[in-house]
């Protein structure tokens, strides 16, 4: 970080800000700092991982420490007061020389972790589907920003959310009102608006859970959910929020634990498939950013697959991030045998690493402006108020 932020002093100084002079300074960063990494500190950045403290302990700091992983995602049992969780993240996020992603499932609805605070308003906000109703692009930018604001009050910079899923399985029940609605065109422009939203406060916006988990009757959270479409039909429906998000600069996708038989042959969920993320997504419809998998710990995989399995073959697969892995060295010192041992190419994880700082740079190392009067605001109340009308 201190690199980091001479680079920024030293282009200050000079009075030089043109886009090529802070391309350049980027570039420099992003490999110096490539090359100066162990193979164990570059796995370390492709960890996203949680835990289920309320206050840091010399036990978790040790394991951050020794772990060194790229981000922490936080739950609704990290949070009790405005104090508490400022200091836990402010404690952890001391550990690292890098920034952290700092990141949650906050979607509105019954996915929104911070909601309740002993010493603190925070604005609860409708479900997507509510929202989606309104038909207002405008107000989805105004229900993004407003929920980014109250993110950024915690340092919080990303947020898994979007929902890019199509409601349109009656009877699916893991997305149900997540979703904003069971038009395609609905969903896309709801949600890229309400991403804009997020992105205005400094929030890296996650769009999930490709390649789509709105016609599922399983809930992957229990089992392996299977689609049963060809690709053609996911053209036609699934697929057609992600490709706009693409075009329209998405940094990072979430891929879902869903099985497509029809298109890959086999029934491997899309998390650890190369067919699903790298021809698919990458090849196919030219994502260039970040791959993230849906939690590890769920039991579409578990019930399958062992860790090791899980981990390396989401990496082969093109996986940039692994969120939710087991925290502890054992997930580094898994990978990095892989790596030295070939089952992994070095390649891949210096791949992954480079695209992980590059997002850092652009969207992580930012000024924070936002103080707790923005939870639970006048102001805030009045844009979620418009949701119900």
């Amino acid at each position: 970080m201190k690199k980091l932020l001479l680079l920024f002093l030293l282009l200050t100084l000079s009075g030089c800000s043109e886009d090529i002079q802070i391309q350049d300074n980027k570039e420099l960063w992003v490999k110096e700092e490539l090359e100066s990494m162990s193979l164990e500190e570059k796995i370390g950045q492709m960890l996203i991982v949680s835990f289920d403290n309320l206050e840091t302990d010399e036990e978790l700091l040790d394991r951050f420490k020794e772990v060194k992983p790229g981000g922490f995602i936080l739950f609704s049992d990290n949070f009790e007061s405005y104090s508490q969780t400022k200091k836990l993240i402010d404690d952890i996020n001391s550990t690292s020389d890098i920034p952290m992603f700092v990141s949650i499932d906050q979607e509105g609805g019954r996915v929104q972790r911070l909601k309740e605070l002993d010493d603190q308003t925070v604005s609860v906000i409708p479900a997507m589907y509510e929202l989606g109703l309104t038909n207002d692009i405008n107000l989805a930018y105004e229900v993004g920003r407003v929920m980014g604001e109250e993110l950024r009050v915690f340092n919080i910079n990303m947020d898994f959310a979007p929902v890019l899923d199509i409601y349109s399985n009656s009877e699916n029940t893991v997305i149900g009102d997540r979703s904003f609605g069971n038009n395609p065109d609905l969903v896309t422009n709801m949600a890229l608006s309400f991403s804009k939203g997020l992105e205005s406060t400094d929030i890296i916006p996650v769009y999930k859970h490709f390649p789509g988990h709105g016609d599922t009757y399983e809930d992957s959270h229990q089992e392996l959910a299977i689609i049963d479409k060809t690709k053609e039909e996911l053209y036609e429906l699934e697929l057609i929020p992600f490709i706009e998000a693409i075009n329209s600069g998405a940094n990072v996708i979430m891929v879902g634990h869903l099985a497509l038989p029809n298109i890959t042959g086999n029934y491997i969920p899309a998390s650890l498939s190369k067919e699903i993320i790298n021809d698919l997504l990458r090849e196919e419809l030219g994502f260039k950013g970040i791959v993230v998998t849906d939690a590890l710990n769920m039991k579409a995989l578990t019930n399958e697959y062992s860790k090791e399995e899980i981990y390396i073959l989401a990496i082969k697969a093109g996986v940039n991030i692994l969120l939710m892995p087991d925290f502890d060295k054992t997930t580094i010192d898994i990978i990095s045998k892989a790596v030295l041992t070939g089952v992994i190419s070095e390649e891949l994880i210096n791949e992954s690493v480079e695209k992980i700082l590059t997002l850092k740079y652009d969207k992580v190392f930012v000024n924070n402006s936002y103080t707790k009067d923005y939870l639970g605001s006048l102001e805030h109340d009045s844009v979620i108020k418009k949701i119900k009308k």
